[in-house]
């Protein structure tokens, strides 16, 4: 008895102009989830870094807004409260201001220094709250309320302090331009706990570069600063 094979079915041939159902998933999927550059990532970041800054500082309604959920649009300058040297500064500022523009160009602060502009030399240096911060990498809306004490605030009256008679004891700057910066750095340093040794402050002081290359004077004065500080 003959067995009847079976006939496997003819293949499905596809045109010219067919496409597999693989091939559209891959493209679906393709142009679903564009590739994210760098470029849309930093835009964003920004984006979200000043919409939350400035949401604080909005006008009562735009706060409104936005805790509902809503869109808010900060145009114009905004009010700030600096508090800089126990001295409360009221002044309208843009977003975008950095607190060192605000300090030298808004205030009259001169003696925090701008050096490099990127938060790398440490000439601008700031005690925020007591912690010691770059001022030219963060903005003046965001220490609205806070306790901002420059180089102007460290004497009282004609009475050096302890750390700014080191530097002149020690000779510990050339210039002078990053000496404003080192000493503000150098105070919170030794507030900090971190004037134990040479290579202690050396390791905590990195942050602030001397182009004179003042740095053997500069650790004395902080390790003559730090006995008299404590």
């Amino acid at each position: 008895m003959d067995r009847e094979e079976a006939t496997p079915a003819p293949a499905c041939r596809a045109g010219p102009g067919a496409r597999t159902h693989r091939q559209v998933m891959s493209d679906t999927s393709s142009e679903a989830a564009p590739e994210a550059t760098r470029r849309t990532v930093l835009k964003a970041g920004t984006a979200i870094a000043v919409t939350s800054a400035t949401t604080t500082y909005a006008a009562p309604e735009q706060a409104a807004h936005a805790m509902a959920g809503q869109a808010i649009v900060v145009q114009g300058p905004v009010k700030v409260l600096l508090k800089v040297n126990d001295v409360v500064y009221e002044r309208l500022l843009e977003p975008r201001v950095t607190l060192l523009d605000a300090l030298r160009e808004r205030i009259g602060l001169t003696g925090t220094k701008k050096g490099c502009d990127r938060g790398e030399c440490g000439a601008c240096t700031v005690l925020v709250d007591g912690r010691r911060i770059t001022s030219c990498l963060t903005l003046a809306i965001m220490q609205d309320g806070r306790d901002i004490t420059t180089i102007e605030g460290m004497a009282d009256g004609d009475r050096l302090h302890p750390m700014q008679q080191a530097f002149i004891d020690h000779d510990g700057l050339q210039c002078g331009f990053c000496t404003p910066g080192q000493i503000m750095s150098a105070v919170a340093c030794v507030q900090e706990g971190h004037a134990g040794s040479d290579d202690e402050i050396r390791e905590w002081m990195s942050g602030n570069l001397c182009r004179c290359s003042c740095y053997p004077t500069i650790v004395a004065a902080v390790r003559q600063a730090a006995e008299g500080m404590s």
